[in-house]
């Protein structure tokens, strides 16, 4: 799994000209899923994002965690996060998980992060042409690749 996540102090997702959801205070976060991704991959990133110490505490410093702040978190699934452009000037996406395995995984990752932050979280539509608008906090974007986990 690769996910990027941005501090955000709105965003939404619009499909067809229509707002299917937003959010104020918290993350926005991007995901995509590869072959191979593990309940263990999903539990491990939820847990991570959710404690997270990317908010400010009282002194301005980035201490405290979305949890922390009751902020909210929004999910949108975007495989591109696992292009290769090693060859050439196009991109691969060989490495993503075809939609059989990954709309399984988003819909598993949603419940699992659900869980952890104790709320619901906002989504976008998976396979969905989607506009997202977002304002990032300072800016603050932080990439997690679940194979990576330095």
């Amino acid at each position: 799994m690769k996910t990027v996540i941005q501090r955000v102090s709105q965003a939404s997702v619009t499909i067809d000209g229509t707002v299917k959801s937003q959010i104020k205070n918290g993350i926005l976060m991007l995901v995509s899923f590869e072959e191979g991704d593990t309940a263990e991959d999903l539990s491990w990133l939820a847990a991570k994002i959710c404690k997270l110490r990317i908010f400010n505490d009282g002194q301005g410093v980035m201490n405290v965690s979305v949890q922390d702040i009751d902020g909210e978190i929004m999910i949108v699934s975007q495989f591109t996060l696992h292009a290769s452009v090693k060859k050439g000037n196009r991109p691969s996406y060989i490495k993503a998980a075809k939609p059989e395995t990954a709309i399984p995984l988003y819909n598993k990752f949603i419940e699992t992060v659900e869980l952890e932050l104790m709320k619901k979280v906002k989504t976008g539509t998976f396979g969905a042409d989607m506009k997202i608008a977002l304002v990032n906090d300072g800016p603050v974007t932080v990439i997690i690749d679940t194979k990576n986990r330095e």
